[in-house]
């Protein structure tokens, strides 16, 4: 890449709008998107449009985040009246109201005693407070030895130290070194043998959750501070959790005194019909990871619910003292406060979470037509998601789902989401039966046939 000859000139702040090359795209194979970029130039309510105004359906929600559509005008107003009135508020030792009102929102949505959000700004930095808090929370109520921290095979906790180490995506860990001590994993809950092509949550599968007994009884619970699932695995290619699978980990960790963490960065606001998927499975966790969907992703933002016993645990100092010493410079930024507020707000008036439920058999069944295609292996459908398992290209793994991808894009007008060759489909939760149908009747057949 040729830079200016001299940087401190004018030059130096000259737009360069076609040169691709110097942004370094993450989960991207950067060469081959810069042969055949796909650019997105607006957005708006089911759609985004590229640089020539073409129409593409976004069968993704973004990146499983905008779920109240796109460009919605009360939280693009709210946004716009913030930028105009509080740019920027430190929440180290002040506040702004909307913060407040924000964390009063989710403690009311959210399900048994979780009354205390903590923000930040991503679902990776939730992943990682939540996890700091479950170790605070330990040594604050004089357990200190807890300091282990068990994940799940294939789970998704974002890409700081404390996600990776947790989380259990090889592709997302082999590159960066021992990372976090003392971390043990559960094994994933997915087996195709048993539970090919099933709706909703499979039957077989709950005893999976026994094997935490197993990793008491090799560590001791003393030394175990928490356990952290997604309740629904999305980034890995969506694994429903199996019947009683939740409810297991919940009686286990509290027979051990152990916190148990749901990661609904994905799930949360929705996507499964429900607020929460802890409010769809009946089980409550001690804390619990949003973002994404927090503000339909228009100002980043994430943070962590945390039950009233956990909260309450930090509060015995002297008043004057902080009293967890964690926090980020942009947590609860006021646009991002202001875009939550009004995200909820068009949630409950134009009742988001209930058309997901109302939809989801729609959407399972739609989606299940592609069973029998040749090159499909398996559906996994819950919520407003669906998992279509590509027959992988011999000797070549994950290039039929990124050709499904990228022919989605250039050729059929679909955005969607791939791991492997996983297609993984989470639509704005404003969908339709008549788009649901598009989804599924046209243009996924499009897809499959483009990748033949």
């Amino acid at each position: 890449m040729n830079k200016p000859v001299n940087l401190d000139g004018a030059a130096a702040w000259e737009p360069s709008p076609n040169n691709l090359e110097p942004f370094w795209m993450g989960f991207t194979p950067n060469r081959a998107f810069k042969k055949r970029p796909r650019m997105i130039a607006r957005a708006k309510d089911m759609h985004y449009y590229d640089m020539s105004g073409r129409a593409v359906l976004d069968g993704s929600a973004g990146l499983w985040c905008s779920n109240a559509g796109h460009c919605r005008g009360p939280i693009v107003e709210a946004i716009q009246k913030s930028a105009a009135e509080l740019d920027f508020a430190p929440t180290f030792q002040f506040g702004h109201p909307k913060v407040f009102e924000l964390a009063s929102r989710l403690a009311t949505m959210a399900p048994g005693d979780l009354n205390y959000a903590f923000f930040c700004n991503s679902g990776s930095e939730a992943a990682d407070t939540a996890l700091k808090i479950a170790l605070a929370y330990h040594r604050a109520n004089g357990e200190a030895s807890r300091t282990r921290l068990i994940g799940r095979e294939r789970g998704y906790h974002g890409v700081n130290f404390g996600g990776i180490s947790v989380g259990g995506m090889v592709a997302n860990r082999k590159w960066f070194g021992a990372m976090l001590a003392g971390v043990d994993h559960l094994p994933h809950t997915y087996n195709r043998k048993e539970q090919a092509f099933t709706a909703g949550e499979p039957e077989w599968g709950a005893h999976l959750a026994d094997d935490l007994e197993r990793l008491v009884a090799l560590h001791d619970a003393s030394t175990i501070a928490a356990v952290i699932v997604e309740p629904m695995a999305g980034s890995t290619g969506v694994l429903p959790p199996p019947k009683g699978y939740l409810k297991r980990l919940r009686e286990i960790c509290t027979k051990h005194g152990i916190l148990l963490i749901f990661d609904e960065v994905i799930t949360g606001f929705g996507r499964l019909g429900h607020a929460f998927a802890a409010e769809r499975f009946g089980v409550t966790p001690d804390i619990l990871t949003f973002a994404k969907g927090v503000t339909s992703g228009t100002v980043p933002m994430g943070g962590c619910l945390v039950r009233q016993g956990i909260y309450d645990k930090f509060m015995g100092g002297a008043d004057h003292v902080i009293e967890l010493f964690h926090g980020y410079t942009y947590t609860g930024h006021p646009m991002a406060a202001a875009a939550g507020v009004a995200t909820m707000d068009l949630y409950r008036d134009e009742k988001l979470f209930e058309n997901a439920k109302k939809l989801e058999k729609v959407w399972s069944d739609a989606a299940f037509t592609l069973k029998g295609h040749p090159l499909v292996e398996d559906i996994r459908t819950i919520g407003l998601v669906a998992a279509i398992d590509l027959k992988p290209v011999e000797g070549k793994p994950g290039l039929r789902a990124y050709k499904a991808m990228e022919n989605g894009f250039h050729d059929v007008g679909m955005l969607v989401r791939i791991t492997a060759d996983t297609i993984a489909l989470s639509p704005p939760l404003i969908i339709n039966e008549n788009q649901i149908d598009e989804i599924f009747s046209d243009k996924m057949p499009k897809i499959l046939a483009s990748v033949a």
